[in-house]
């Protein structure tokens, strides 16, 4: 630290263990953002180094602020800006427990031994609520890691040898699962509509492993029309795009449970695919067990999204656009 006249300082923080290009954000968002939070300070990043000038107090904020934004980079190997916002604003419930052992544990690690972990506030609590009740419903946007973060959820759960089985299944094809017309059997049909599943999958079980899981039926990939009549029991089983299914379809599903089993039903009500006419069946499930003991639901928003920055920008827009369309209407 080099001092200057009246109460001024310049650090020099340098920047060890983590990619720049990660800290700083694509084309240096997440330094720009804090810049317009520090407006008295000049930030400078250059290569592996941050300098900070100005005020002496404020600049050791922001000094410790960036070692917190390592840390966190260094723990989950990712950073969007709603973590930045939280460090930040002194808000960020992870960095106030991340010496605690259990604040930033693994869910499960990878095929190549990385640790998966839950990377916003709102997919920790996902992982709590799953522990503690036995049907989650979990609704928001595309990239809030719902899906992910459900067979992450399944897979620990096979591995610590607390369910037999995992059965993951979606509706097909919009909601009507009209599979008839397309070539191959049951499972090349609907393998396109389960691939964000399968790639969830092969990220965290090893190839050959996961091939003969599904050989021998220890991971059942399947429609939802195929539910119908079973009794699921000692198994994790996952619903995705559950938006599509119509009231009679989620009842079915949510009536196959045996005494052993867990769900996660997932889904995005502002991409629902039935009719206009017709309700989401996820939507009215939501309404008709609000309340019910073991079961929990969690709302994922536009700040939870972990794909490409420009993704949770998207998603606001065209929030912002839906309720322009709904105040015209009215």
């Amino acid at each position: 630290m080099y001092e200057l006249k009246n109460h001024l300082s310049e650090i020099e923080l340098h920047i060890e263990g983590v990619d720049p290009l990660e800290l700083f954000g694509q084309q240096n968002s997440i330094v720009d953002y804090i810049q317009q939070q520090f407006p008295e300070l000049l930030i400078t990043a250059r290569g592996d180094v941050v300098k900070i000038q100005g005020e002496k107090k404020e600049a050791q904020k922001l000094k410790k602020i960036l070692e917190q934004l390592m840390k966190i980079l260094k723990e989950e190997k990712t950073l969007n800006l709603q973590r930045v916002q939280d460090v930040v604003n002194g808000t960020s419930p992870a960095i106030s427990r991340l010496s605690e052992s259990d604040s930033n544990k693994a869910i499960v690690f990878g095929r190549n031994g990385q640790a998966i972990k839950a990377k916003t506030r709102n997919q920790k609590k996902m992982v709590q609520l799953c522990e503690n009740n036995d049907i989650v419903f979990v609704i928001g946007p595309a990239g809030t890691g719902k899906t992910y973060t459900a067979v992450a959820l399944a897979v620990r759960a096979l591995k610590n040898r607390l369910v037999k089985k995992i059965i993951l299944t979606r509706p097909a094809v919009e909601a009507g699962e009209n599979l008839g017309f397309l070539p191959g059997d049951m499972k090349e049909k609907v393998d396109p509509y389960l691939r964000p599943l399968y790639d969830a999958l092969e990220d965290m079980i090893q190839v050959e492993t996961l091939k003969q899981f599904i050989a021998n039926r220890v991971i059942e990939v399947a429609p939802l029309a195929f539910m119908r009549g079973r009794t699921l029991d000692n198994a994790y089983i996952i619903l995705d795009e559950a938006q599509n299914t119509t009231s009679m379809q989620i009842k079915m599903f949510l009536t196959r449970l045996g005494p052993s089993a867990k769900a996660i039903v997932t889904g995005d009500l502002s991409q629902v695919d039935l009719p206009r006419s017709q309700e989401s069946g996820l939507r009215k499930a939501i309404g008709i067990l609000k309340g019910l003991e073991g079961i929990a639901t969690l709302t994922m928003s536009a700040e939870d999204v972990v794909r490409h920055r420009l993704v949770k920008e998207i998603i606001i827009a065209y929030d912002k656009a839906g309720r322009k369309n709904i105040e015209e209407e009215e």
